[in-house]
């Protein structure tokens, strides 16, 4: 019996082995799988947003708060929403995996507080947030890129030093707020600055201290203009790659721009008027330069000598004035070729070239290099004959000079000119003798031949301030020369300087320091306009009238005999002076009836012969053809019963009217008319 017993106790223990570890593992399984589930539940995505991963997405779901979000969030999708600044829970800053937060079109009135201190990038636009204070942005110390664009606030309502504490920020924009200065403050690490749309007015010299990093500035849309810009102010960003003035009052380019790294240069919708020679020197990197929308008409010689990487050139919407003065601009872009871009560069003067390409002008353009040859100056200069007499050039043809250069020596226009009409060089003595308001005669005597004169003439203004130089050349045996076409009024300072063969193998119109030497200058002055001048530019304005008034005058009396020819044959027919429109003779027409025929047919009522007036008959005679004839005073009328052919009464009762349409065959007793025919005198 103790064998069989030992055994039964062994199998008992093992039994209960076998069950206290099954009781374990169930133990472990659930723990296990409580465990699971929840750190799953840590990692539930909000039922109104959707997940992908760390990124969440509660953009466009109408909500006024942020829900709550799962640890491992690093993106927040929470833009076009209504969340408001206590719609921010205070929990939001523990999540410290969140690097990007998208809170725009909001309804947030407050820069947010409790973000959470990892953000990196934060986009704030289109909100109304009205002050950015500086312990809210030092809660974010690793912030980089900062949008505010669209919201309320001004320059006051920035903090001193709001981004002190922000040492990593290189993108900040401010575009469409209420600004009126540059913010004070801006960390040095800024690299791209955007305060376009605002109302800066003055940019002061130490706007932009320290902003050795900044590559992008935008300040389209400002109120800027050359006066309140100090001329330092882009002068300190020496690593400015992009600069963009669009949209401002600005009538020149800004002086001392940065020119070591500048790629992009926007002028466009300004009030430019010129372009200062040496305004774009040292801007060999520049790659794009727009000039869009302003007034410009020209630029000067050498204004893109350093920008030989230039690859588009914007000028469309300007008036430019395509004459000899772009002739280094035609050059220049076609020895570019294909390597750079050019939009707009169309001619809105002369009328000749107009809405023409610069580029297309190829034979307008080589007529500026014939002044340059002796044997095709007549062109230029106005000469058309050989003799001496005086000669009326062209004044103001399509290629004329209108710019200074540099062989067009001038006295010093910061004096008072003192000179006389006439004036004496070395080898030449000039004269200039005013002949009326418009024209003056020049003359001039050399002491040895020349193959060519340079002619050049200048309007002085009412102050010291010189206008546009007109330069043309004559031909070397001519010595006279009449200027027409002048102001009235006005002073004029005179030049001339002979040319030798060697100054035209350089180019006759630059000339060189020879030629400056030799010349020679007068002054004149043209008079007022005489009463006897007026009497005859009116007598010339009236005999330009006289045909066209002729041709009026002869349409005006042909239209009125047509209208009285018109109105006496109206008269006419309606007093019966001529035949009645309604009367027809046996000769013309086959179908034509008298007064007897329609009597004695009896098939068709005649008004002319018998009218119905109420209850009683009105008698008409028929009017005669010859109507000079005096009308009878006693007449005879007979009425007449006419039957149609039908048998339906021809005249019928008041009564019967409204039924006329209906087919009824009534007899002529019932249209009131009685058996037997009356006579009456």
């Amino acid at each position: 019996m103790e064998p069989e017993a030992a055994a039964k106790l062994r199998a008992l223990l093992l039994l209960s082995f076998l069950c206290l570890t099954r009781r374990a593992g169930v133990f472990q399984f659930a723990a296990a799988t409580i465990q699971g589930y929840i750190g799953e539940s840590d990692m539930l995505c909000p039922s109104v947003c959707r997940c992908d991963e760390d990124f969440i997405y509660c953009n466009d779901r109408g909500l006024s708060s942020i829900p709550s979000l799962p640890p491992s969030a690093s993106v927040l999708y929470l833009q076009n929403n209504q969340i408001n600044n206590p719609g921010l829970p205070t929990s939001l800053e523990h999540h410290l995996a969140v690097r990007v937060v998208y809170l725009y079109d909001n309804e947030l009135d407050e820069f947010p507080l409790h973000l959470p201190p990892s953000v990196r990038e934060l986009h704030l636009q289109d909100n109304n947030i009205r002050t950015i204070p500086r312990s809210a942005l030092a809660r974010m110390p690793l912030l980089e890129k900062l949008h505010l664009d669209d919201n309320s606030i001004s320059t006051v309502s920035i903090e001193d030093q709001a981004f002190a504490d922000n040492p990593r920020l290189r993108l900040l924009f401010l575009s469409r707020n209420h600004l009126s200065s540059i913010p004070s403050g801006l960390p040095a690490s800024l690299e791209e600055l955007r305060l376009d749309d605002n109302r800066i007015s003055t940019i002061p010299t130490h706007a932009f201290r320290g902003l050795t990093s900044l590559r992008c500035l935008v300040l389209d849309g400002n109120l800027l203009a050359n006066q309140r810009i100090a001329d330092d102010t882009f002068s300190r960003l020496s690593n400015l790659t992009e600069l963009s003035l669009v949209r401002n009052s600005l009538q020149t380019p800004p002086i001392n721009l940065p020119s070591a790294h500048l790629q992009r240069l926007s002028l466009q919708e300004n009030a430019l008027t010129h372009m200062p020679r040496g305004s774009l020197d040292g801007m060999r990197r520049l790659q794009r330069l727009d000039l869009s929308g302003n007034n410009l008409t020209t630029l000067p010689k050498g204004l893109f000598k350093d920008l030989d990487g230039l690859g588009q050139l914007l000028v469309r919407g300007n008036p430019w004035h395509c004459g000899c003065n772009l002739r280094w601009l035609y050059d220049w872009l076609h020895g570019r070729g294909n390597t750079i871009t050019v939009r707009g560069l169309n001619c809105h003067g002369p009328d000749r070239v107009r809405d023409m390409a610069l580029l297309d002008l190829a034979s307008e353009m080589e007529e500026c290099d014939v002044v340059r040859t002796a044997g095709n100056r007549d062109r230029i200069g106005g000469g058309g004959t050989d003799s001496s007499t005086t000669q009326t050039p062209p004044q103001g043809s399509l290629f004329t000079l209108r710019s200074k250069r540099p062989g067009s020596g001038l006295p010093d226009s910061g004096l008072d000119y003192t000179l006389s009409s006439s004036g004496v060089g070395k080898s030449l003595a000039l004269s200039v003798k005013p002949l009326s308001h418009n024209s003056v005669r020049v003359t001039w005597s050399v002491a040895q031949p020349s193959s060519s004169f340079r002619l050049s003439w200048l309007r002085l203004g009412t102050g010291n301030a010189m206008g546009s130089i007109t330069e043309t050349l004559v031909r070397g045996d001519r010595r006279e020369y009449l200027l027409t076409s002048l102001q009235p009024r006005s002073s004029y300072i005179i030049c001339m300087v002979p040319l030798s063969a060697n100054s035209e193998s350089k180019g006759a119109i630059s000339g060189d320091a020879d030629s400056d030497e030799a010349q020679v200058c007068a002054k004149a002055e043209t008079s007022d306009v005489t009463p006897s001048e007026e009497e005859d530019g009116d007598k010339s304005k009236h005999l330009t009238v006289l045909p066209l008034a002729g041709i009026i005058g002869g349409a005006t009396a042909i239209v009125s005999l047509t209208l009285i020819f018109c109105v006496f044959c109206w008269y006419g027919h309606r007093t019966g002076h001529l035949c009645p429109r309604d009367h027809y003779t046996r000769s013309s027409s086959r179908k034509s009836k008298n007064y007897d025929d329609y009597i004695e047919s009896g098939t068709k009522k005649d008004n002319s012969i018998l009218e119905i007036r109420g209850p009683g008959f009105q008698m008409t005679p028929m009017a005669a053809c010859q109507p000079m004839q005096p009308k009878p005073l006693r007449e005879d009328y007979i009425i007449h019963t006419i039957f149609p052919s039908n048998g339906t009464g021809l005249y019928k009762g008041a009564h019967q009217v409204s039924n006329a349409g209906h087919s009824t065959n009534r007899g002529y007793r019932e249209g009131g008319i009685p058996d037997i025919d009356y006579c009456y005198t």
